[in-house]
């Protein structure tokens, strides 16, 4: 990559001086030149400087230590040790410079990527620079949002690189402070389980005692082109979010398992009100005491089974249906019944919903 990058610009200056330059590494071989007979030779001992000042001067050149390359890499040369050799010298290394930052926007997958989530590649563009990049345009990826509980940590990258050391078909595309994006590519009928059972290595790898990580992985359905990641990106951001409402409990959280929560997570507040207004119109549900919810929640977990939710409450039959039938008189709802029963449910959700909302 860098001998492309120097030749070419190389080649293009030779036009405007009639100085011979070119570029050598640290051991003082010329790696491009104008001159193509130059290039591989070690014309003399350089030495490059460890100070700040990056130009340097031998008995017939000058030289530039180019800037954004590994520490003393490589310098651009002149012939000549005057004022006109050192500015060609400042010059080149300038095109230099701009000719890497143009080559590595032009072939950074991870950062075209990145465009793409963050939605500012068009999407008829993406399918002309998937080519320029040889980056397959249809393949099935998985997108999972690693969202670290507290601040951004490198070692969480550094981590996730051990455990997907393939660069072809794994990226990590960091978003944000808090976010790490994993697009891994996966066969076309990869499941849910897969994608849940991976997230699962993970987030195990990520919280282990010896690096104690916290994170949150939400799971998009698979993109099977380049151009559904973002929707999919949106996704996996989405079930952490409704994760976070209605599963708080769980540190993975799948788009296609939010169930209701995700149709009630896309609401407008006031239609959520207006519902919890109607369902709860003898009494709001603010009504209802802790220990009353915590029965509610019990039945619902239980199927509505009176006997096996008396069992698991450690109380008597009579006193669970004692219960219920206070919960009827206050919402005028018997969760007994069925349908009355899934109003209920949705109304709790959508009052947890409500509340999130609240508190951001």
């Amino acid at each position: 990559m860098s001998g492309r990058i120097f030749q070419g610009v190389i080649v293009q200056l030779k036009e405007a001086t009639e100085r011979t330059i070119g570029v050598v590494d640290a051991a003082g071989v010329v790696v491009a030149a104008g001159e193509l007979s130059l290039i591989g030779t070690r014309p003399e001992d350089v030495v490059f400087p460890k100070g700040e000042d990056s130009v340097f001067t031998t008995v017939g050149r000058t030289y530039k230590v180019l800037d954004g390359f590994p520490e003393n890499a490589y310098a651009v040369f002149a012939d000549g040790a005057d004022e006109t050799a050192r500015t060609i010298c400042l010059l080149a290394s300038v095109a230099i410079r701009e000719a890497r930052i143009c080559y590595e926007e032009k072939h950074d997958k991870v950062g075209f990527l990145k465009h793409i989530l963050s939605e500012n590649t068009l999407v008829d563009d993406i399918a002309i620079r998937a080519q320029e990049l040889q980056f397959p345009l249809n393949a099935s990826r998985a997108v999972f949002v690693i969202r670290r509980a507290e601040q951004s940590e490198a070692s969480m990258a550094e981590v996730l690189r051990e455990m997907f050391p393939n660069e072809e078909r794994d990226f990590l595309v960091p978003m944000g402070t808090h976010d790490l994006v994993l697009i891994k590519e996966v066969e076309p009928d990869t499941s849910s389980a897969i994608l849940l059972a991976l997230a699962g290595v993970i987030e195990s790898s990520l919280s282990s005692e010896e690096l104690a990580i916290q994170t949150v992985i939400g799971i998009g359905t698979l993109a099977r082109s380049l151009k559904e990641l973002a929707e999919r990106y949106k996704e996996a951001q989405a079930a952490i979010e409704v994760g976070k409402v209605f599963e708080t409990e769980k540190a993975i959280v799948h788009y296609d398992h939010l169930g209701i929560g995700r149709l009630i997570y896309q609401l407008p507040v006031t239609l959520c009100e207006m519902f919890l207004a109607e369902v709860f119109e003898k009494n709001p549900i603010d009504a209802l005491d802790p220990e009353t919810l915590y029965t509610i929640n019990r039945f619902f977990e239980n199927s509505l089974n009176v006997s096996e939710t008396s069992r698991k409450l450690f109380v008597h039959r009579n006193t669970l249906v004692y219960r219920l039938e206070k919960i009827k008189k206050l919402t005028g709802l018997d969760l007994r019944e069925f349908d009355h029963a899934i109003v209920f449910k949705v109304a709790l959700m959508v009052k947890k919903y409500l509340n999130a909302q609240a508190a951001k």
